[in-house]
């Protein structure tokens, strides 16, 4: 387990496979061993330490997180009715890297860049940081 592992993004929480304004943005960060989401209304979804999650990432992209025995389907982006991030969470997001430098490293592929707006990179950086963290991820 690294608790110097930190990353934080919004990315959007599948709450319904059909319904597309059920996909929800949520601000997920991770920090000093630390995994919690917040919603559009700054309510915790969940905080947990990054040990007791397990999760896989789906052939889709999709990374389904087990948390305190609920599953959480991430995605890296919306639907085209899914509603936006609030203004709460894009500055909650700034404030997070204003004193950190943001992660480096390979950026999405081409095909993921243009057909997929850096979804699939987004979640395979968040399976990645979550297994450097200690969490239970494949």
């Amino acid at each position: 387990m690294n608790p110097d592992v930190s990353l934080a993004s919004v990315v959007y929480w599948r709450r319904s496979l059909w319904n597309g304004t059920r996909c929800v943005p949520v601000l997920m960060t991770l920090d000093q061993g630390w995994l919690r989401a917040r919603d559009r209304a700054g309510a915790e979804v969940f905080a947990v330490p990054a040990g007791q999650v397990q999760g896989r990432l789906s052939r889709l992209g999709t990374l389904l997180l087990t948390v305190a025995g609920r599953r959480y389907a991430i995605v890296g982006r919306g639907s085209d009715v899914s509603p936006s991030p609030s203004a709460d969470q894009r500055r909650a997001r700034d404030e997070f890297w204003a004193h950190r430098p943001e992660p480096g490293g390979d950026g999405p592929g081409f095909l993921d860049a243009v057909f997929n707006g850096a979804a699939s990179f987004h979640t395979r950086s968040w399976r990645d940081a979550l297994a450097r963290a200690g969490a239970a991820v494949r």
